[in-house]
């Protein structure tokens, strides 16, 4: 039985998971969630009630959450891209930088877009100014982080890596970059650039409109 992923081209996080199958040519059945296609959404939400995605199925398993999802790849499907590095020690960084990416790249760009979303009176100024204010912090720390380096965390690409691509991608769209930090801006580009996340990236272009800040006219 082949791999299903149920997720939508658009997501930060499923282009997360993308980024790892497309590295090692793994393949996979892509599983749309949409409007047009609401069995899948049906069934996700049968299978994990809480209905975020990514979700992969495997074997009649449900693996949810992309870090996790990428952790069940490298064991139970690996191809020549190890993503979590056999060394112990670098596997840990490895693995602290993909929370990174997560809890303050990510978190706090999504807080920015889902803000927007809200009716006018139910909106959180304060929340906005806060989630603004930890992405300049995670800027700077990364700034220093990245220099003299290529990837986030050794010599290789690996799931830091993965995590990294979305989540700078929208953040400079929600907040952008501040030019001091070129060294963050230099590895987003080369993150951009990246086959796997390339591919990832033009696969979103036709839902940009949907961008709920306005997409700018790059990338």
């Amino acid at each position: 039985m082949a791999l299903e992923l149920y997720a939508h081209p658009f997501s930060s996080f499923c282009q997360k998971a993308l980024i790892a199958l497309y590295e090692n040519g793994t393949a996979f059945d892509y599983v749309m969630l949409s409007p047009e296609n609401p069995s899948a959404m049906e069934r996700l939400q049968s299978l994990w009630p809480v209905a975020k995605f990514p979700m992969l199925m495997d074997e009649g398993r449900p693996i949810h959450e992309a870090t996790i999802i990428i952790e069940h790849l490298q064991v139970f499907h690996p191809g020549p891209v190890r993503l979590i590095p056999e060394d112990s020690k670098l596997a840990v960084e490895v693995r602290f930088m993909d929370r990174f990416f997560d809890n303050y790249i990510s978190t706090p760009q999504q807080k920015l877009v889902f803000d927007v979303l809200r009716a006018p009176g139910e909106r959180d100024p304060k929340g906005v100014e806060d989630a603004k204010r930890m992405l300049e912090k995670a800027y700077g720390w990364l700034d220093g982080h990245m220099a003299g380096r290529q990837w986030a965390a050794g010599d290789n690409f690996c799931l830091a890596d993965c995590a990294a691509a979305p989540a700078l991608f929208y953040a400079d769209w929600s907040h952008p970059i501040p030019d001091q930090f070129a060294n963050v801006s230099a590895y987003r580009q080369r993150l951009n650039d990246r086959p796997s996340f390339a591919r990832a990236i033009d696969e979103a272009r036709p839902y940009r409109a949907f961008f709920p800040l306005g997409a700018p006219d790059r990338d």
